[in-house]
């Protein structure tokens, strides 16, 4: 078991416990991201014109699925191994950002719980859905996404590989990582 590390002004940049971050699947988390939100006004564009069939009970199984899981997966991530290293860096900048993200996420997770319950109708069979309040939320959802993403990858991932690549056990990590990537192949 890792101990968890203390957070200080003797100790401000933890390393020692911190998970190691694998920015790849992160980095594949936000094109599935992307491809999702396609997903998502692609079903909201057929369930338009052609109502609940097995193309649109499908599509809403997979929307749901990848947002009731592998979405919520994702912020998890970010937060454990991305975010505390960069909260405790003493640069207010870049704190405030982080901080921004994390609120985000709590956005997300809000705009997510308004449209599940229409998704997931439509997953079923259901077509109880409000076309009004999809066509609404679309935009908004997919705009917080994408500048969300934008911040992470412009910002907040390049800063945080920065300051691991500086810790004197950074390639530790990246060895385990990738000797975790080679047992799975």
């Amino acid at each position: 078991m890792v101990s968890p590390t203390v957070v200080s002004a003797a100790n401000p940049m933890p390393h020692v416990g911190t998970p190691a971050v694998e920015f790849e699947a992160l980095d594949t988390a936000h094109r599935d991201v992307l491809k999702t939100l396609d997903q998502l006004a692609e079903l909201i564009e057929h369930l338009d014109g052609n109502g609940v069939d097995d193309r649109a009970k499908d599509l809403a199984t997979t929307v749901v699925r990848f947002f009731n899981e592998h979405a919520r997966q994702h912020h998890l991530e970010e937060e454990r191994t991305v975010f505390p290293s960069l909260l405790a860096s003493g640069d207010a900048e870049l704190v405030q950002h982080v901080q921004r993200l994390q609120q985000d996420h709590g956005w997300l997770e809000e705009d997510w719980l308004e449209l599940e319950p229409q998704l997931e109708a439509v997953s079923k069979g259901y077509s109880w859905y409000d076309m009004g309040l999809l066509r609404a939320a679309l935009p908004v959802f997919k705009a917080l996404y994408l500048d969300h993403i934008d911040l992470e990858e412009t910002l907040i991932y390049p800063e945080a590989k920065k300051r691991m690549a500086a810790l004197p056990d950074a390639g530790v990590g990246r060895s385990g990582a990738q000797t975790r990537r080679q047992a799975k192949a």
